[in-house]
C-alpha cells in the first residue's frame, strides 16, 4: 500500500482499466528483446579494443555484476503489482520528491534511447543501403520505425508484447547462427583470455561499455499494471534472462575473438567475422540480424518508456491526458504517442554516440534508487507471502548500490553535468504536480 504522502491522485471510477495480457514465457522473450540490441553487435570490437582477449572474462563478469541489479529489481517486483517500475519502488521507499526524480530519469532513458536506436536503425542498413545514410532515406527510416512501434503499441498491449517476442525470437537466432558455425573456426591462439597483460587504465570505459550491452532489463517491471501476474511472472523473467543473455554474449565474444584476427579495428565485427567463415550469406543475415535486434529493442522502449510517463502523471505529474487509458485499446495512448513524439524529435537533432550517452547517467541514478530502496522495501513488504528472499539478505543490494556508483564515478564530466541537470530539471517540474 502506497505511503500516505506518496498516495497517487485517484482516477476517475469511470476511466477503463489496463488489460493484464501478458504471460510469463511473454515477459521471458519481452526481457530478452530489451537487453540484446545494438550493443552485441558493437560490443565485440570495442570490448577487444580495451580490453583485448581478456574481454572474454569481462563479459562474464560485467553478467556477474549485472546479476546483482537484476536481482533487487526482481525482488522489487515481487511486492507489487502495480505498472511503474523503479519509480513506483523508489516513491515507495523514500516519498514523492525522490521517486519522481527516479521516474523522470527513467523517462529521459527512455526518450533517449528510442531516439538512439532510430538513428542506430539507420546506420546499421546502411551496410546494404548506402542511402541511409543521411537525407530523406535517414529521416524516412528514424520516422517510419518509430510510427510503426507507437501504432502496434496504441492498439494493444498483446500486440505489442506478441511483436516483441517475434523480434526477440528473429534476433536471437541469428547470432545462434553465428555461435554454431563460427564455434568450428575458432583459433584457440586468439580467444585465451589470458593470452596477455590487462589493460587496467581502460577498464572503467569497457564497464560503461558492457553495461550498456547489458542495460534495459530495469524496464520490464513499467508496465506491471498489464501482466497477468507480476509479482511472480517478472522475477522470474528477469533472472532466466540474465543468466541467458551472459552466455549468450561469452559465446559471441568469444567467437568473433577467435576467428577474426583484426577484431579490435572492425565496424561490423560479426558480419566480418561471418563473411571469413560463413561467406557472403551468413554475413548478410547477420547485417539484417542487425536491423531487427535494433528494432526490436526499440519495440520495447516504445511499449515500456511510455509507462513511466503515465505513472507519474497518474501521481499528478503532466497534463491530465498523459493518464488517460483508451477506452477502446485499453492502452496509455495518449502517453506512448507523446514519448514517440519526443523520441523522434531528438533523434532528429543527434547522433547514435550522443544519444546513447546521454542515457547513460539517468540510467545508473535509477539503478542506485532501485538498489538502495530494496533496503527498505524488503523491512516492510518481506512478509508477504509470495515475496522473492534475497540470500544474504542487504548484502546483494548494497553491493549492487557500490557496483552503480562506482560506474556513476567512471562517467565523464560531461555526462554527469548531464545528469545533474536533468535533476535539476525535475526538480522544478516536481513543484507543479496537480492538485486534483
Amino acid at each position: 500500500m502506497p505511503s500516505p504522502q506518496a498516495t497517487p491522485l485517484t482516477p476517475p471510477h469511470d476511466e477503463p482499466a489496463m488489460r493484464r495480457a501478458v504471460g510469463r514465457w511473454q515477459l521471458y522473450g519481452l526481457s530478452i528483446n530489451d537487453v540484446i540490441g545494438s550493443g552485441i553487435y558493437l560490443l565485440p570490437a570495442a570490448a577487444a579494443a580495451l580490453l583485448g582477449p581478456a574481454s572474454l572474462w569481462a563479459v562474464l563478469l560485467a553478467g556477474a555484476a549485472v546479476a546483482l541489479l537484476v536481482l533487487c529489481y526482481a525482488q522489487a517486483a515481487s511486492y507489487f503489482d502495480q505498472p511503474g517500475g523503479g519509480y513506483l519502488y523508489a516513491r515507495e521507499a523514500f516519498g514523492p520528491f525522490v521517486g519522481f526524480e527516479v521516474g523522470w530519469m527513467l523517462l529521459i532513458t527512455r526518450v533517449a534511447s528510442a531516439a538512439a536506436l532510430s538513428n542506430g536503425l539507420a546506420e546499421a542498413v546502411t551496410h546494404f543501403w548506402p542511402h541511409a545514410a543521411s537525407g530523406g532515406v535517414r529521416v524516412a527510416i528514424v520516422t517510419g520505425s518509430l510510427a510503426f512501434l507507437v501504432a502496434v503499441n496504441v492498439i494493444g498491449v498483446r500486440a505489442a508484447a506478441r511483436t516483441g517476442v517475434f523480434l526477440a525470437i528473429a534476433k536471437v537466432l541469428p547470432l545462434l547462427m553465428f555461435i554454431g558455425i563460427g564455434a568450428m573456426y575458432v583459433d584457440m591462439s586468439l580467444a585465451t583470455p589470458l593470452a596477455g597483460p590487462i589493460p587496467l587504465r581502460d577498464l572503467g570505459e569497457a564497464a560503461l561499455l558492457l553495461l550498456f550491452a547489458y542495460a534495459g532489463f530495469e524496464n520490464l517491471p513499467a508496465a506491471a499494471g498489464e501482466y497477468r501476474n507480476p509479482q511472480r511472472d517478472v522475477p522470474f523473467a528477469m533472472l532466466l534472462m540474465i543468466a541467458t543473455v551472459t552466455l549468450l554474449y561469452f559465446a559471441v565474444q568469444w567467437v568473433a575473438l577467435g576467428t577474426l584476427p583484426g577484431l579490435a579495428l572492425s565496424q561490423t565485427p560479426l558480419a566480418d567475422a561471418s563473411a571469413r567463415f560463413g561467406g557472403a550469406w551468413l554475413a548478410l543475415a547477420l547485417t539484417v540480424g542487425a536491423a531487427v535486434s535494433i528494432l526490436g529493442t526499440n519495440s520495447n522502449t516504445i511499449m515500456l518508456g511510455p509507462r513511466y510517463l503515465h505513472a507519474l502523471a497518474m501521481d499528478g505529474y503532466g497534463p491530465r491526458a498523459l493518464a488517460r487509458i483508451h477506452p477502446r485499446f485499453r492502452t496509455p495512448a495518449v502517453a506512448i504517442v507523446t514519448v514517440g513524439v519526443l523520441s523522434l524529435l531528438l533523434a532528429l537533432s543527434g547522433s547514435f554516440v550522443q544519444l546513447a550517452l546521454l542515457s547513460v547517467v539517468a540510467r545508473l541514478c535509477t539503478y542506485i534508487g532501485t538498489s538502495v530502496a530494496v533496503l527498505v522495501l524488503r523491512r516492510r513488504h518481506g512478509h508477504r507471502e509470495g515475496a522473492l528472499h534475497l540470500p544474504g539478505g542487504p548484502l546483494i543490494p548494497v553491493a549492487a548500490t557500490l557496483l552503480s556508483i562506482g560506474l556513476l564515478a567512471s562517467a565523464t564530466a560531461w555526462n554527469l553535468l548531464a545528469g545533474a541537470v536533468a535533476l535539476v530539471l525535475g526538480a522544478i517540474v516536481f513543484t507543479f504536480r496537480r492538485k486534483a
